[in-house]
């Protein structure tokens, strides 16, 4: 008994520093990130970015309001277009997709999801340039369109909500709601959808970080600096920062603020996910 409290008490120690550690390492450039934003130029370039002496957070933000007519904020109202309508529609698309590949049988269906689970295995940057050819034979290149159509379709959101699908959803309650009458829409829209809402949060969370932090697709198809989401119009500051080191506050601060959508969409969700893993285990 003595010896194993202390075998005890070293592996909570063991544990316990490592989850330490692992903190530290992934809000290490959190904090860098909120001290440097408050640093103008000559701060950054000093190498104190992590003290608030001459903290100027005010000046960076009205630097970033004022510079190009505010394009900044027209990129951030970009990057929210594209998130949070592309990641909504997209997981309805992908629950309905997963209900559909678990509830219904028809031909080929095992061959289908075969498919689906091959574009799992397809990096999205190889798909970009065939894809802007795609939108250059329809026409819609350099248009929000051009963004927003090829991030509905997500082959692993598709793969996780037949996997919540399978799980959250009996097939007693599809039956019972069919004998009262109700058509199969109704059936997916009233039952399905609610019991597997825990899946469509995490599917939302995903595609949401995903289009948030998508580079690569908007830099092959948009030309127009208007239409620019926050990842591209703050590599281009970043470019010239290089011949004018004026532009490091406004990247660094345009950085901050693009970090919030993501904090908040994580928080805020993290109550319906739970809410939701109870419901669809009461049902």
């Amino acid at each position: 008994m003595s010896n194993r409290s202390p075998n005890r008490w070293l592996s909570k120690t063991a544990v316990n520093g490592a989850l330490v550690l692992a903190v530290v390492y992934m809000l290490f450039p959190l904090v860098w990130l909120l001290t440097a934003a408050t640093k103008d130029a000559g701060g950054l370039l000093a190498g104190d970015a992590f003290s608030f002496e001459g903290f100027d957070l005010g000046g960076n933000l009205s630097r970033i309001a004022a510079y190009n007519d505010g394009i900044y904020f027209r990129w951030y109202a970009n990057s929210l277009l594209y998130a949070g309508l592309g990641a909504l529609a997209c997981s309805l698309i992908s629950v309905a997709a997963g209900y559909a590949f678990h509830v219904y049988d028809f031909r080929g269906k095992e061959k289908l999801f075969g498919l689906v689970l091959l574009g799992v295995l397809v990096p999205t940057t190889a798909l970009a340039l065939p894809m802007y050819l795609l939108a250059s034979e329809v026409g819609i290149v350099n248009t929000y369109w051009a963004v927003l159509i090829p991030v509905l379709v997500n082959p692993f959101g598709v793969y996780l909500s037949r996997v919540f699908c399978a799980g959250y959803i009996p097939d007693e309650a599809l039956e019972a709601a069919r004998i009262d009458g109700a058509g199969e829409m109704r059936v997916f829209w009233s039952i399905g959808l609610r019991m597997v809402m825990p899946g469509f949060v995490t599917v939302f969370l995903f595609q949401f970080t995903a289009v948030w932090n998508n580079f690569f697709l908007p830099l092959v198809m948009l030309s127009d600096q208007k239409l620019y989401p926050l990842s591209l119009g703050l590599y281009a500051w970043n470019s010239n920062a290089h011949a004018e080191p004026d532009y490091y506050p406004l990247v660094v601060t345009g950085s901050l603020l693009a970090v919030v959508p993501l904090v908040i969409a994580f928080v805020s969700l993290q109550r319906h996910w739970k809410a939701g893993l109870t419901a669809g285990s009461v049902k």
